[in-house]
């Protein structure tokens, strides 16, 4: 029987129980550690995606009081939980993806690069591992795609934060110091009103993914091409019809 083939016994998890009830019923079948991987930055048109994994102690779940779905979270508690998860996770570790990897690679591709790079960097390695939303193939051990994950598993809970801080930190502490024009400490580089409003009246910077829509938009209006040297896809950043990703506006 393969990696691919195997599936844990069906156990029966009512959203009641919280969101540790699914690695307790897992480490109960023998299939622990469990690890959690999520990602962060894949709505954004500027900046790098970030993906993070992470492994829970079993039965750490008293310490980790309000632990959610990141984006759910209150600043301060992305931060206070942040420094929570790695001072006590068995294992943890985030795997960074800069913007001219997203356009060569494109942005589901890179994620699953990422989840698996994620997953590999950890040095307990993980008996089952829970992916949000998703399947991702590749991995080196069972995994199973748990939708809302990082609503309904603690251990993907704990690793959108991990990824969403080590992002947030790199958008406002680096690239905002780097280029101050679009606000990256404000919008993170998620397509908002300021972040258009700058993004039409400078141009893409590098640290945009130009292989976006509006992206490419606004390098046609001033004229810019993309300081890409190699691309998988031949065109794709000469913004033709078709060859941009139409990413969401906030």
């Amino acid at each position: 029987m393969t990696v691919a083939e195997f599936r844990p016994p069906r156990s029966v998890i009512r959203r009641s129980s919280g969101n540790w009830a699914l690695q307790r019923a897992l480490d109960r079948r023998g299939l622990g550690p469990v690890a959690g991987v999520d990602e962060a930055g894949r709505g954004a048109c500027a900046g790098p995606l970030v993906v993070a994994a992470c492994v829970l102690k079993p039965g750490d779940d008293r310490r980790f009081e309000g632990l959610t779905d990141s984006k759910a979270l209150s600043e301060a508690d992305r931060d206070r939980l942040f420094d929570l998860i790695t001072s006590r996770a068995l294992s943890w570790s985030t795997v960074v993806i800069p913007a001219e990897d997203v356009d060569a690679l494109g942005i589901h591709v890179a994620n699953l690069e990422g989840m698996r790079r994620s997953v590999a960097r950890l040095s307990e390695h993980p008996g089952y591992v829970l992916t949000d939303g998703f399947r991702v193939q590749g991995l080196a051990t069972p995994s199973v795609a748990v939708v809302k994950g990082d609503l309904v598993a603690a251990c993907v809970a704990a690793a959108s934060v991990l990824a969403k801080v080590t992002r947030d930190r790199l958008m406002s502490d680096q690239l905002h110091l780097e280029f101050p024009a679009y606000g990256f400490d404000v919008h993170k580089g998620y397509s908002t009103p300021l972040h258009s409003t700058r993004l039409k009246q400078h141009g893409p910077c590098h640290e945009h993914r130009w292989s976006y829509a509006n992206v490419a938009e606004a390098a046609q209006r001033h004229g810019m091409r993309s300081p890409r040297a190699v691309s998988s896809k031949p065109g794709l950043f000469d913004a033709s019809e078709g060859e941009v990703v139409d990413n969401e506006v906030l």
